[in-house]
């Protein structure tokens, strides 16, 4: 995996298109999914534990619980 992200910093700078490196992270998923630490450009990407993409949020141990009692304030507060 780190090998594709140094192929994709490398694109990324040919095309003079970097990332922004600070809202990049890693979510490791999985019970077996060994925790390496992974870098871009030299920085150490973040570790967190849930991640929210496209307002779905998505936890390490793949439960749904966040994303329905978020589902259930956003609902309860237009009520």
């Amino acid at each position: 995996m780190q090998s594709n992200l140094y192929t994709l910093v490398a694109w990324s700078k040919d095309w003079q298109m970097r990332f922004n490196t600070d809202k990049c992270t890693v979510l490791h998923c999985g019970f077996n999914n060994p925790h390496i630490d992974y870098s871009m450009d030299g920085v150490k990407l973040q570790l967190v534990k849930e991640e929210k993409d496209l307002g779905v949020t998505v936890s390490a141990d793949m439960k749904w619980d966040r994303q329905c009692i978020e589902a259930v304030k956003k609902a309860n507060k237009n009520a």
